[in-house]
């Protein structure tokens, strides 16, 4: 069986998933899994497709204290007792700055230049790159894919990238990327399957999870987006601001004697609703608290995406439709219908009984607009660019040869 790896690296965890993949690129989930608790509690843990447990072990915190030491275990898993070995790996990887605008075969070279942006992702992008490295250094002839959170979003119009800063500094890549490209790109390929009457407009797609962004598309393609420069732009998330005027942060270095590393830890894990809060990130926590602050998270949450709907809208020129995805979007009704009711101005009118069941469609008959509840697959996006590229290759090696 041909397969192709998906890895998704954080700071404490290795996600991974095994698509296999036939002689027309046709792609179909074999399992998935991560190493989780890395340098703490490590523990690997694997499901079929279909669910049904392959893994759950337990290591001892010296076996598993990195990236690369958990990408070590998870692959020695697959090879050894399920024999799989991949005909190439695609990773996720938040930030391709100004250099990449769509997936990219993976050399030294590219992850020299990738390190240059590991300031604007810094929660994400060196921890992508780890098992980049690792398995470069490991395997150096297995085939790896580069696939960017920032890509989906790079045919914006100059006039929706650009801040109102001297343009030596767009050109030096200064400029609003947008992030959560690969859920947009799922989203977008889905629709017409999906919701074959609005894929062709002008949709609003709310990627809310403990990262959070909105995007505007025009016929599947991407016009706008509530992140920009970096992943901290846009919505409140879980511990990042969101839209925040930069005189916050001349301030904090300023008044408060704060260093630069001190704001940077301080923007990326105690704000947001986790700041908002006084006690959580977790939006499952807020919503059954009763502390005050809790509650006025959640409000600010709600209403700073009902903000953001006005936004994308104006720059959609009007709107066909909204779809809700990730986390919160794909499994909270109690927050669907809060943003529903934000939304009653655009002409959404939410179905009680859809929205409780986290129904594709869930607004009602008449609503003006029509609402989707989509759930994304990032990894399949990675699996589909991966094999996209390693067939281009193939291609290209059988030509050269032929002449």
């Amino acid at each position: 069986m041909d397969t192709i790896l998906v890895v998704n690296a954080g700071s404490s965890s290795v996600k991974f998933q095994i698509f296999a993949v036939d002689a027309n690129a046709r792609l179909d989930r074999v399992l998935k899994g991560q190493v989780d608790g890395i340098g703490s509690r490590p523990r690997l843990r694997a499901t079929r497709a279909s669910g049904e447990t392959l893994a759950d072990r337990a290591y001892p915190v010296e076996a598993i204290m990195d990236v690369p030491a958990a990408l070590a275990v998870a692959s020695s898993w697959l090879r050894e007792e399920l024999r799989i070995t991949p005909l190439a790996v695609g990773h996720r990887v938040v930030h391709g700055g100004p250099d990449y605008a769509k997936p990219v075969a993976v050399d030294h070279g590219v992850v020299t230049r990738l390190e240059r942006f590991e300031p604007l992702a810094p929660l994400h992008q060196r921890h992508n790159l780890a098992p980049i490295k690792s398995l470069l250094a490991n395997y150096p002839a297995l085939p790896q894919v580069a696939c960017f959170d920032t890509a989906f979003h790079r045919r914006h119009d100059a006039v929706a990238d650009s801040y109102a800063i001297p343009y030596r500094l767009y050109e030096e890549g200064v400029r609003r990327y947008g992030f959560h490209g690969l859920s947009y790109e799922y989203i977008a390929r889905a629709l017409p399957t999906l919701a074959p009457d609005v894929a062709g407009g002008r949709v609003i797609v709310a990627h809310l999870g403990s990262g959070a962004s909105m995007c505007a598309l025009r016929a599947g393609r991407s016009i706008e987006s509530t992140m920009g420069f970096t992943a901290l732009d846009g919505l409140a998330m879980g511990t990042r601001p969101g839209q925040l005027d930069p005189g916050v942060v001349l301030y904090l270095i300023m008044a408060k004697g704060m260093s630069p590393d001190e704001v940077q830890t301080f923007l990326y894990r105690d704000c947001g609703l986790k700041g908002l809060s006084g006690a959580s990130n977790d939006m499952r926590e807020l919503l059954v608290s009763h502390d005050p602050h809790a509650a006025f998270s959640v409000e600010y949450f709600v209403y700073r995406i009902g903000l953001f709907a006005g936004f994308l809208a104006a720059a959609l020129e009007g709107l066909d439709a909204f779809v809700f995805t990730a986390g919160i979007g794909e499994n909270s009704d109690a927050i669907r219908t809060r943003i529903g009711d934000r939304l009653k101005w655009l002409g959404v009118s939410l179905d009680e009984t859809e929205n409780a069941r986290n129904a594709l469609k869930i607004s009602r008959p008449d609503s003006g607009i029509p609402v989707y509840v989509i759930p994304t697959d990032e990894e399949r996006m990675i699996a589909e660019h991966t094999v996209s590229l390693l067939w281009t290759a193939r291609s290209h090696a059988n030509s050269e040869r032929a002449s």
